[in-house]
């Protein structure tokens, strides 16, 4: 009979009665795993690290049936690759046992070889061999223990977290097999730890990994510099300057291991990074030469609409504790296990039922509670501005840039000249699309979002793009250079609904001001283009919504009750019509309305704050013809994507859907 793992990984079921490394690591309710990895949090079993060793096997198979090994040498690394893993299983009682002979679990490659050869030493050899002799048994054991100790300290040492010199050990391989078969069975074995991780990996650091098994075999201990290793480590350390260099050279890299530091780090910036290292580093005690930062990272991430995600609550409180250093609500801790310190954050019970109640909040979407808990999320400094959705914000810019899909590639036709600059850039769908299309301008996105910046920062460092973001607002000035292309894409209703003034909001002189300052920006010739939400005429009349979906009319009510635009509508005409689950309003207030009602009830807190449509397609063409601009398209039009997202909800008295959109392109003559 096979068992059959969540991954589809599997193994014969009455192997679990002879194996006992198949048997700690299949019964155990221990989650040893590492968070990088890992992509729904609510998905892990407690096996995932034995189906990463069952890969693991997999592919010393392919490499033995491949003639890269000789049998004795294949049964090392089998053996090895077995108990590698072994301290991140057990039931609780052998877990209990274990920490209770000492052995560091937190440390899984030394607690992994202590277990190995506790069964070796109890008679139960986890190993078979031709040689009968005790002391050649002891030798076979303490050779895989010692490869189960140091067993992925070469990939660790190319991706800059620990140093050359932790794998001299290796060398001791070498005097027992000689250098050649040490040198396969090293091969071998970091191709099947690197590897199992995942299909392509190897290749990527197969030639690396070989010439640095070679030079350490030739007992080649030289250390990677500094500025090398802090650049395999994390890119980002490099660009902070020599000050951050010279601390890593002498206060990090001669005396500790960083385990898990990209797990750890990923989304933390190069400041916050420093700041953590530094004051860990006052904490460390004598003899420490581990720093593990995996409780740091296990910590950090939840599940959100079905993926795993960033803890933002937990990153901004963080983030304060670093910026004022207030230590009432979160405070980095140590903890000592041997030679080991573990890193974490330790947040106050308080602070702890905060976390827990804003991520259940977010998750629910109930719109009587949104604003609320906006609110909240202010008045504790979880949103870094006005325009940050925490962890709705990567949905609602996914949505946005699907509903956009069909015309974002149009507006692009119009660019001209040798820089073009995205106005709002969000998600950087626009910025990729004007890169692919046009490698040869300058490309450049501006926000006033702090957390949008901060995450187009990351996409271009991540995959590279030439593109630059700044920080800039055309609501109060003009752009700090000329530019030949300005694009307004779905970005001046939020000028118009987010900008105060001394009347408040939805003062249509704010997208007036904006948009002179970009004609003010634009060389001669240069064009403003516009693809934003368009108003309906004002002419009083009226739409009928019926509700296809029974939360339909909460929503609405929601929405007569916050929505706080149309402040030139007095009259908005709005009707309920309960037992037939219909409304009915003005025009305009249910266009509105119904293209609110597409983003749903988990970005309803962000969109009822905004009015979509501003502008009459013929305001915006009487507005440039009183800037003197030479109007080249000016369409209203309705975006296919709303009638998809809206279809199975309403459905409306009128034979069409409103125009939801329109596209302006005008020219500054030369």
């Amino acid at each position: 009979m096979k068992i059959i793992l969540d991954d589809g990984m599997s193994f014969d079921a009455e192997r679990l009665e002879n194996e006992a490394w198949l048997s700690y690591l299949y019964f155990t309710e221990h989650h040893g795993i590492n968070m990088e990895r890992v992509e729904v949090v609510e998905q892990v079993s407690g096996r995932e690290t034995l189906s990463y060793v069952l890969r693991t096997l997999e592919v010393l198979e392919e490499d033995y049936s491949a003639g890269r090994l000789e049998p004795k040498e294949y049964e090392i690394v089998k053996r090895v690759l077995e108990w590698s893993e072994v301290s991140k299983g057990g039931s609780v009682k052998e877990r209990a046992q274990w920490r209770k002979k000492g052995y560091a679990l937190d440390i899984h490659n030394i607690a992994s070889a202590e277990i190995f050869l506790e069964h070796c030493r109890e008679g139960r050899s986890p190993y078979e061999t031709s040689q009968d002799a005790a002391e050649t048994q002891d030798a076979e054991a303490q050779r895989i223990a010692l490869l189960i100790r140091t067993h992925g300290l070469i990939g660790q040492a190319l991706r800059g977290e620990v140093p050359v010199r932790e794998n001299a050990p290796l060398l001791e391989v070498k005097d027992a097999l000689g250098e050649d078969a040490a040198f396969r069975v090293l091969t071998v074995l970091n191709h099947c730890i690197i590897g199992g991780v995942a299909p392509g990996l190897w290749e990527m650091v197969a030639d690396e990994a070989k010439n640095l098994i070679r030079r350490i075999l030739s007992g080649d201990l030289t250390e990677f510099s500094a500025r090398e290793r802090m650049t395999r480590l994390d890119e980002r350390l490099t660009e902070a300057g020599d000050e951050l260099v010279s601390f890593f050279e002498e206060k990090i890299f001669p005396h500790y291991e960083l385990w898990y530091y990209q797990a750890a780090f990923a989304d933390f910036n190069v400041s916050q990074v420093e700041w953590l290292l530094r004051k860990m580093v006052e904490k460390v005690e004598d003899g420490v030469t581990y720093l593990s930062f995996k409780p740091l990272a296990d910590g950090l991430y939840y599940d959100y609409q079905g993926k795993k995600h960033l803890n933002v609550y937990k990153e901004r409180i963080v983030e304060k504790y670093m910026r004022d250093n207030a230590t009432s609500n979160v405070e980095l801790v140590v903890k000592r296990i041997g030679r080991a310190m573990l890193i974490d954050f330790q947040f106050s019970p308080v602070c702890e039922k905060l976390i827990e109640f804003c991520v259940e909040a977010e998750r629910s979407g109930l719109l009587t509670f949104e604003k609320s808990i906006t609110v909240l999320y202010d008045m504790f400094g979880f949103r870094r501005d006005a325009f940050d959705r925490l962890n709705n914000e990567d949905k609602y810019l996914s949505i946005m840039n699907d509903s956009e899909e069909s015309t974002k590639n149009s507006i692009i036709d119009y660019v001209t000249g040798q820089t073009a600059v995205d106005v709002g850039s969000g998600g950087g769908v626009l910025l990729d699309l004007l890169e692919e299309r046009y490698p040869e301008k300058k490309i450049i996105g501006t926000d006033v979002s702090d957390n949008v910046l901060q995450v187009l920062e990351k996409k271009k460092k991540e995959e590279g793009h030439a593109w630059t973001v700044r920080r800039h607002n055309f609501a109060e000035e003009p752009f700090m250079e000329k530019a030949d292309s300005i694009i307004f894409s779905s970005i001046l209703h939020e000028i118009f609904s987010y900008t105060e003034t001394e009347n408040g909001r939805f003062e249509i002189g704010t997208v007036r001001t904006a948009l002179q300052n970009a004609y003010a920006s634009l060389n001669p010739g240069g064009r403003i283009i516009i693809r934003d939400g368009v108003k309906s005429p004002v002419d009083g009349s009226v739409i009928e919504v019926r509700f296809k979906d029974p939360e339909g009319m909460e929503f609405f009510r929601n929405y007569v009750r916050d929505f706080e635009g149309l402040k030139d509508i007095e009259d908005k005409k709005i009707k309920v019509f309960e037992q037939e689950e219909k409304v009915s309003a003005d025009a305009n207030f249910i266009r509105e309305f119904l293209y609110t009602y597409t983003w749903g009830k988990q970005s309803y807190a962000h969109e009822v704050q905004e009015q979509f449509g501003y502008f009459t397609i013929e305001e915006f063409r009487e507005f440039f013809e009183g800037l003197g601009a030479r109007i080249l398209r000016c369409d209203a039009f309705l975006e296919p994507g709303y009638v998809t997202h809206l279809s199975p909800k309403v459905e409306l008295s009128v034979p069409e859907y409103p125009n939801s959109n329109c596209i302006v392109v005008v020219e500054k003559p030369r």
